[in-house]
């Protein structure tokens, strides 16, 4: 028996430019055990992962502020009408969010804002510690979300309703939005190109970088190395 798996998406099934890599498809279709979509896009995203794949819909979104699973949501944390004052007195700074008028990466965002890397982020963190809110950046963007949610106090209600233990789960992941998911995982994979934090929270740390690592990773766990 193989373990479970709880994989990142950016950075960790993709190429450099951020597109899936079909490579990883059919590893995640065929993979003899759950599969659980963690990520710090917006919940759709996700999900449609899992359909196009062919994987039953498990999902962390959001970087932990919700998940999907078994028919059921479950929320966490209570950030994003905090976050929307956040982004209130960021644009009488001066400032948008950096994705257009019809900004789709936060159309469908539940419990967080997330707001351009190419904005100022002295400046979006002292307005989210006044709501008493913490930033993340994830390598893609930079998201206001409330201190206490995580990818890895998620995993811990999605292995439940799994009956699994978060501790029976292997990770992978590329961002400091892993380190949590790492911390509850039963063993961790940093793909290559992993900032420091995933680096240091990791177990192991791979040669090789983003759907490369990943499929590194997996015949890893197949292997029981």
């Amino acid at each position: 028996m193989v373990a479970p798996l709880a994989v990142d998406i950016d950075g960790t099934l993709s190429r450099p430019d951020r597109s899936i890599d079909s490579r990883v498809m059919d590893v995640l279709r065929e993979w003899d055990a759950p599969v659980v979509i963690a990520t710090g896009k917006a919940l759709p995203y996700p999900v449609a992962l899992c359909d196009f794949v062919g994987i039953e819909e498990r999902v962390i979104a959001e970087n932990g502020g919700v998940a999907y699973v078994n028919d059921d949501l479950f929320y966490f944390g209570d950030g994003r009408s905090a976050a929307v004052e956040v982004r209130e007195e960021f644009a009488e700074a001066g400032y948008d969010l950096g994705w257009g008028e019809s900004d789709l990466v936060n159309r469908w965002r539940e419990t967080e804002l997330a707001v351009s890397r190419e904005r100022p982020l002295a400046l979006l963190r002292e307005l989210a510690e006044n709501y008493g809110l913490s930033v993340v950046d994830t390598g893609f963007a930079y998201h206001v979300k409330a201190t206490e949610p995580n990818k890895g106090t998620a995993l811990q209600t999605v292995a439940a309703e799994l009956d699994y233990d978060p501790g029976e789960f292997a990770a992978i992941g590329d961002s400091v939005n892993d380190v949590e998911m790492f911390g509850v995982a039963g063993e961790s994979y940093a793909v290559a190109n992993a900032d420091d934090d995933a680096r240091a929270a990791a177990d192991v740390v791979l040669d090789e970088s983003n759907a490369d690592g990943f499929l590194a990773a997996v015949e890893r766990i197949r292997d029981g190395d």
